[in-house]
């Protein structure tokens, strides 16, 4: 009988774990409509300057990511491609060193 019910419970568990969200971090900003390609060039002048929520989307506009987040040297990162997200690069002092998309 146990048996029966074993796939109802996985639906179950399914269905209740789907919605579980985690809120955005500081460092990941997200825009929701059209998707579009982003041109790291566009968003070079962040290079050099201190790392922040307000500089990481001004580079996200002037890139015109979908998505954009700092990464620091120890962050740990997924390693899917995405064409519209910006990536910014920051060292040990949040100093950014390297934009690029990805």
């Amino acid at each position: 009988m146990s048996w029966k019910l074993m796939p109802l419970g996985s639906l179950l568990a399914v269905l209740v774990l789907s919605g579980c969200t985690t809120p955005s971090s500081d460092n990941e900003v997200t825009q929701d409509a059209g998707h579009s390609r982003c041109d790291a060039q566009a968003a070079a002048f962040v290079i050099g300057k201190k790392a922040s929520s307000e500089l990481l989307e001004q580079a996200r506009v002037k890139a015109g990511a979908q998505n954009a987040r700092i990464l620091g040297p120890h962050d740990v990162m997924t390693l899917e491609y995405r064409s519209d997200r910006l990536n910014l690069n920051a060292d040990d002092n949040a100093i950014i060193t390297r934009v690029n998309c990805g």
